[in-house]
């Protein structure tokens, strides 16, 4: 198990290249939709906040477990977001 610190910092990393992918994208590439990108900058946010929230509350008792699933659900949701850049133009 790593460090809380050390996932903090990686999903706040993940997070600052997304939301830099969608403001390039909103801002730099002809034919986006601008809505959507506001919208998906905000659930990147979102996002964000929910993941570290959950890193700073470990359930007692089963922390290989919790950090396993939280391992799992960060990339699934990291994978729509990316899915959803892809969809802006």
């Amino acid at each position: 198990m790593a460090k809380r610190r050390e996932l903090k910092k990686k999903v706040n990393y993940i997070a600052s290249e997304l939301f830099m992918e969608c403001l390039v994208n909103k801002l730099y590439v002809p034919g986006t939709d601008k809505d959507k990108a506001d919208q998906l900058m905000g659930e990147i946010l979102t996002m964000q906040n929910d993941f570290l929230s959950r890193i700073s509350h470990t359930e007692p008792g089963n922390a290989k477990g919790f950090y396993k699933k939280l391992q799992a659900d960060f990339d699934a949701k990291v994978q729509e977001i990316i899915e959803a850049l892809g969809q802006l133009v």
